[in-house]
């Protein structure tokens, strides 16, 4: 089975804790994706930014996102996957934890992004669709 390091999308773009969710959702549109990792000074992941974030505990709140920074909704600890673990670990951590991307760690560095739509290329069709199953269904 091929390794998250195999199958990411290593090319991955960081909001900072300190920038505001304005120009966090500025920098989503020019990237075309709906969600970015959140970064500390020290380079770590600190959690991720989604779209729905933005939407649902701002937004929807009325509160300006252009005074709430991405650090106010970095909640715990994200859920990551190692770079050399496999698909099989990538998908039972993604159904587990019911999400659809998850940042990529090698030591305590972030090096990558793998989205369901990367395990889908490298696995056969049922695994996948397991997937979507698992982190589709309302609790």
């Amino acid at each position: 089975m091929p390794t998250a390091r195999e199958i990411m999308t290593n090319d991955v773009t960081c909001v900072r804790e300190q920038d505001d969710l304005k120009s966090a959702a500025k920098r989503m549109a020019e990237l075309g994706v709906g969600s970015l990792p959140i970064c500390g000074d020290d380079n770590r992941l600190k959690g991720m930014l989604t779209d729905r974030d933005i939407v649902v505990k701002v937004l929807a709140e009325g509160r300006d996102p252009a005074n709430v920074t991405a650090g106010e909704l970095a909640q715990g600890e994200a859920v990551t996957i190692g770079a050399d673990d496999d698909a099989g670990e990538i998908l039972r951590t993604m159904g587990k934890h019911k999400v659809r991307r998850l940042p990529v760690i090698d030591g305590h560095e972030l090096v990558g992004i793998v989205a369901v739509a990367d395990v889908a290329r490298s696995l056969p069709e049922r695994p996948v669709g397991d997937l979507i199953e698992a982190i589709s269904e309302h609790s």
